[in-house]
Parts: C-alpha cells; structure tokens; sequence
C-alpha cells in the first residue's frame, strides 16, 4: 500500500516535491495530497499579470533568469524572455503542475490549521505519521491521516516589521511586499510630505527603492496625467544598515574588455569554471580574508567601489572585512546619483507623525509622505501548525530571519522527526536545490528513512558526515555570518549530488572560452543534474533546456545580444554633452554646443508603435522608455550665442534586443512621432582589444531628401557606460554638415 505524504504548500517547492514522490521512487510508493491556503497554485508567484493576491508584483523581473528559475526536465517555451516577469514563472509552475503532478490530490483553498505526531504501534516500530487538521476557505474542516509531513509553505511566511513601525503614525506604511503603484502608497495619506521612506538595505530594500523610483519619474514624464498630483516633488530616502554591492541584471564575463560582452547575471555568477573542484561552501561564516576577496571580485564586476555614483553607497576599505552583501536593480545606483534616491545609514529607531529618527547618529528624516518596509520575512508562521514539542525539537528561533530552525542535511529534514521533511525552507530558494531537497526526501523515505539499513552507501554516508544542524546554530550568533548562510548553490548541488549518487552533466557542446585561464564556461543550471532514469519526454525536456542555455551563453559572448539592453540601461540620469557643429554651406552655421543631456525613465508609450502596443495581452508589459531632454548653449564662431533645446524619445525592445530612436511631436513634446533610426550594434574583432575601442553603432535616416548617416561609440567601465559619442554626417540638397558629440558623466 503506498504510503500517503501530506505536502503544505503547492508553489514551486511542493510542486517539484510532488513531482519528485510521484515520479523519482517506484510506481506506487507514494500517494500524494497538495494543500494551499489559496485559491490558486504558485505560492509566491502569480498566476497571471493582473493577479494582485501574492506577495509579489506579477510584472517584477526576476533576478534571475529562466536558465535558474526552472526545474530539470521542464523546458521554458521558446518565446520566453531570459528574464521572466513574475507572472510568466507562476504560468510555468502551472505547467510544470500539469505535466508532472495531475496523479496528485490538489486541495487548494485549503489551509492546514494544525498536525499533530501519532503514537507509533509498538508491535512493528513503525512511525504512526500525522493527523492533519484542515479548514476549507468554504468553512469545511477535516481531519485526515498521512504517513508522512512535508512543509512547503515557504520561507516567506509572514512580513516582518520592525519594532519602530508600531509607533503611532500618520504616515501611510506598508510592507515591500504589499508596494503595488504610487496612487494605493499615496493615496491613503493627507496629502502632506514630500519624501518616501523605504527602510532596509538588503535585496528587498534595494529592488523596492528603484521601483518607486521608476514610477515617480514617469509619473512625472510621462503624457498622461499622473494619478499622484505632482510626483515631482517626491524624493526616496533610502534608510540602510551597512553598504550593499548592487548589480545589474546583465553583466559582463569580461568586465575588463574595452567592448564587453554582456550575460543575465546568474550564467556568469554560476560559470564553474571560475571555482576550485571539488567544490567548497562559500557561505556561512565569512573569515576577513575570503571577505576581501569576494569583495574584490564584485568590484571588479562592477567596475568601481560605487562613489562615482554617491559616497553613501561606496564600498570603503573599512567594508570590506566584513561580509559583503549583494543586491540586483538596473536602476538604483543612477536614481541615487539623479538625487531621487537619498541613501542614509543606521537603523529606525522611532517613527512619530511624519518624521524618522535613526541610530545611532540620531539623524531625524522629517516631512515623509508615505513609509515602506523592505525588512523581509519571518517563516516561523510557515509552520505554526506544528506542535509546539515538533518546533522546539527543530530548534525554533522565531526572532532570527535567516536561520529560524535547525534541520539536518541542508533544510531537508530533523532526524528527531523522521517522518517531517521540508523543501525550500530558507532563504534564496534556488529551483536547483529546492529539486535536490525533494529528491532527497524521496530517496530517504522510500528507504524507510533517516536510519534505515536500507538507506544506499551513499545517502547513508552523506548523513552520517552531515553538520548542518550544529553549522545553523553557530551562525545564529555569528557576526561574520554570510548574507544567505545556508550554502552557496553550486556547492549544495555537489553535496545533493553526492548523496543522492548523481553526476553533472557535461554541455552538449563547445562552450565559449574565457580569460585569464582560457577556459570554457561550464554553466550550472538545474538541468545539468538531471534524474538517473528519464523518460522520452524528460530527456527532451532537459535537452531542449541545454540547448537554450548555451546558445544564450554563445549569443552573449559571439555578438551584440544583450548590448543594447546594457546602454540603454546605463543611460539613466543626467550628461555632460559637449557638440561640435562643423557645416560646408554658409546657409548652416558651424558652432559649438555646450549642455546638459538628460535620460528621463518612464513606462513605455504607445505613440508611433500602436498596433505593437495594442497587441499586447493583459499580461504583457511594454517595458519601459527614455524621454531625452537636451539644453544648452550654442555658440557661432562670430560668438553669436543662444539657447538650444531638443527632445527624443529612446525605446530599447526587450523582443527584438533592439535600441531605436523617435522623434517627439511638435505640439506636445513628451510624446513619439515617429522612428528616427535604429542602431545597430557591430562585434568587435578581438572583443575589440586591438583598438582599445568600445562597443560601436551605426544607424542612418532618410529625412526627405536629407540623409543622416549616424555613428555611435559607447565606452564601458564593466556594466557602467563612462562616456559615447554620437556623430551624424547629413547630406542633402542644402545640407552639408558633420555633428561630432561627445557624453560624460
């Protein structure tokens, strides 16, 4: 008879623990029922772009790309961006529930209030299971045996906020997770403050910070009138403990390269080739000497310590003894050296009325407007349905955020409790592992569990040598304790690996070839561990998922792909713009220009792309847009000189990975006309070392009879645009003329 596995929780960690029980043990073996409190399956992730009822925004970009968010044998559809928007990954677990747990009881709309351990019979030793208490969202309640209790509920349980935060207020203050649009933060205050406190300075803080940020300049941008009345004079005061690395979501396997090539940031971050095998942990505690290495290596990444863009969000020598710690936004740093983003250091000590004070400078932050809570998540609530003898036998530590219990083998399980497994219970949950965890738990269970004789040599020994247990409690009052202590993802998924007797991959083919070594990219993704025994069907999937893998390693790396994403996104924010003007008809004036070029971030329009825009499901997103305001002083060679003015709109097609230029209309100039020109990247030869050069485009226009021949140079500092040049050559029957201009920061 199979034994009957209870599974709290249906996103991605119950669904691939699921799949795992159903398909990984022998037919049979185990019969599987999947509870969710909510009326849909998910968890985190939204099931469509329009669904409010997460805890994320159904249109936030992941950080990661699809190569890391995905399981083993299940393929991402072919027209998927390489970085999914939150919705597009619920679409996927939809999918992958489809096509690997349909043999599952799915009981959504199910919450389960509490589960309590049986006595075991004594006439056979085995363990009894569980009597799981449920109540339906209809009011049905139920009570139900199990043989065994897997907690998939989620690490992000319940919004943490800090003690300060329950101090009377007036301010509207909500949690990160709740941040919606400016109108549902702004609308519930009185109208008064002009500034947006977002307290907390990890990736939440961060990722929330550039959000809003974004919505108040195109709020301010944009054509259409702004349902937040002049969201112009808002300002973000970003409230953090200690300095933070921010990277983009593209950078560079080259960041040294005079033209460097661009990659999602997970496909550098998890390129194997760059670690010592057999793997080590990198995470954990974090001595001052691997800190400054790892320190070192994100600057380099980066290109700079982060004070070209404010000493407030510098990396200073003092920093770097100490645990570093990452954050991922594509526009956080230039709002922060625009003046949107004001970045202050301490810790919300009192928030009365529309003023902050923190330590322990006991600077005040008054006039605020509106307070947001980037202070992450309690998971404690995640399993308050256990007994509270199961909780203090894991260890439970409600008050700290990252290490709330203490399991064995990597979050997997409590030898204790042998008959309580968990996946995807801690911080960063990559798929891969989450996977790992539930193939884990099968193989353990299926052997009859932790102490089993029948348990494999392998899994056995892997238990026997396993410290994770007294590793978590030594970092709960670790100062040198890493940002995600539980284990770096390429060394969990050797350890997984180990245990479970499975070996990684190979590519399916060459792979590109990096310095210093020379070496080819040897990309970790989920699908490089594949299960031992795959059917038809799985094989292609895995398959097809390497193919994609590698040919956006070859695309990135072999030409222009991701390079107009990385200028225009390195665009934002204000220019010194210096043009000279030199004209062969007298009916021209030769002169030279001298101002400012501003990039001003808003949502994307559709004036001039209707029918593209229009076609756009309900889910789909226009991404976003530059206005380009250009102002200055032009002066003849005669030293006439008057003021000058131009506008553009700058569009950057995420589809296409094409950067395009619109001219504005006339009577209102923060709307496009019509296309201007396209620019077209060209590869350097030699990754362009030979000349020393950057990236160059080239682009023309036909104007009438007018023809503009147009050349671009775009020179990077790592991620970061330093300065480019924009040149046009225009031809016509009265024109005759060059335009030389040369941006910097």
């Amino acid at each position: 008879m199979p034994k009957r596995v209870c599974i709290v929780g249906a996103g991605p960690s119950g669904l691939v623990a699921a799949k795992s029980l159903l398909h990984d043990a022998s037919a049979g073996t185990f019969d599987v029922t999947l509870f969710d409190s909510q009326t849909r399956l998910g968890g985190l992730w939204p099931a469509h772009g329009n669904d409010g009822t997460g805890l994320v925004h159904p249109r936030m970009v992941a950080n990661q790309s699809k190569h890391t968010v995905q399981f083993s044998d299940l393929a991402w559809p072919d027209d998927a961006p390489d970085l999914p928007r939150a919705w597009q990954i619920g679409q996927y677990l939809a999918q992958y529930h489809k096509t690997y747990c349909s043999d599952a009881t799915l009981r959504l709309g199910t919450r389960v209030e509490r589960a309590e351990p049986l006595q075991p019979d004594a006439s056979d030793g085995q363990e009894a299971g569980w009597m799981v208490h449920t109540c339906s969202v209809e009011g049905e309640v139920k009570q139900e045996q199990f043989d065994y209790l897997l907690v998939a509920s989620g690490f992000f349980g319940k919004p943490f906020l800090p003690n300060a935060s329950e101090n009377e207020h007036k301010v509207p203050a909500i949690h990160s997770s709740q941040y919606r649009d400016l109108h549902g933060l702004l609308g519930k205050g009185d109208g008064t403050g002009s500034k947006i406190l977002v307290v907390g300075g990890q990736m939440s803080g961060v990722e929330i910070a550039g959000t809003i940020a974004s919505h108040l300049s195109s709020a301010t941008h944009s054509p259409s009138p702004s349902l937040v009345p002049n969201p112009e004079n808002y300002t973000i005061q970003h409230l953090i403990q200690q300095p933070v690395w921010v990277f983009p979501l593209h950078t560079s396997p080259k960041p040294k390269a005079p033209a460097p090539p661009f990659l999602p940031l997970d496909l550098g971050s998890y390129n194997l080739a760059n670690r010592v095998h057999p793997l080590t942990n990198s995470q954990g505690h974090i001595s001052p000497e691997a800190a400054k290495i790892v320190h070192s290596i994100y600057q380099t990444a980066v290109g700079t310590d982060q004070s070209d863009f404010s000493l407030e969000t510098s990396v200073s020598a003092a920093d770097t003894e100490k645990p570093p710690f990452i954050a991922v936004s594509d526009n956080y740093l230039d709002f922060v050296r625009s003046g949107l983003i004001s970045v202050h250091h301490g810790k919300l000590v009192t928030l009365s009325g529309n003023e902050a004070t923190t330590s322990p400078s006991g600077e005040q932050i008054s006039d605020i407007a509106a307070v947001v809570f980037a202070t992450g998540f309690t998971a404690a609530s995640s399993i308050s349905f256990l007994p509270q003898p199961v909780q203090a036998a894991l260890n439970l530590s409600p008050s700290d955020l990252n290490n709330t219990v203490a399991l064995a083998f990597h979050g997997t399980h409590h030898p204790d409790v042998p008959n309580l497994g968990f996946v995807g219970f801690y911080r960063s949950p990559y798929w891969g592992v989450m996977e790992m965890q539930a193939r884990f738990l099968t193989a353990m269970w299926a052997a009859g569990g932790p102490s089993s004789p029948s348990l494999p040599p392998a899994l056995k020994n892997a238990l026997s040598n396993d410290t994770s247990i007294e590793r978590t409690l030594a970092l709960r009052t670790d100062p040198l304790a890493s940002q995600f202590p539980m284990g770096d993802y390429a060394w969990l998924m050797q350890e997984f690996a180990a245990a479970l007797g499975l070996t990684r991959s190979p590519p399916l083919a060459e792979m590109p070839r990096l310095p210093p070594a020379g070496k080819e990219m040897d990309i970790l993704t989920p699908a490089r561990y594949a299960s031992r025994s795959l059917t038809e069907f799985q094989q292609g999937e895995v398959t097809e998922s390497l193919k994609k893998t590698e040919a956006t390693a070859w695309a990135g790396l072999g030409s222009a792909k991701f390079v107009a994403r990385a200028v225009f996104r390195s665009l934002l924010g204000e220019w010194k713009l210096e043009r000279e003007l030199v004209s062969k008809l007298p009916s021209h004036p030769s002169g030279h220009f001298s101002g400012t070029a501003k990039f001003l971030l808003r949502d994307g329009t559709r004036d001039g792309r209707e029918s593209e825009f229009d076609a756009l499901d309900d889910g789909g997103d226009p991404v976003s847009e530059y206005l380009y305001v250009e102002e200055g002083d032009f002066k003849a060679p005669n030293g006439l000189t008057f003021r000058a003015t131009r506008r553009y709109v700058w569009r950057y097609n995420e589809k296409k990975d094409k950067l395009s230029v619109w001219f504005v209309k006339t009577d209102n100039q923060k709307r496009a006309d019509y296309l201007f020109h396209q620019v077209n990247f060209i590869v350097p030869k030699g990754g362009g070392e030979a000349d020393g050069m950057g990236w160059e485009a080239t682009a023309d226009h036909l104007c009438i009879d007018d023809f503009y021949d147009v050349m671009y140079r775009f020179n990077f500092q790592a991620v970061n645009l330093r300065d480019w040049r924009l040149a046009y050559t225009v031809k016509g029957p009265k024109k005759d003329y060059t335009i030389d201009g040369v941006y910097s920061r």
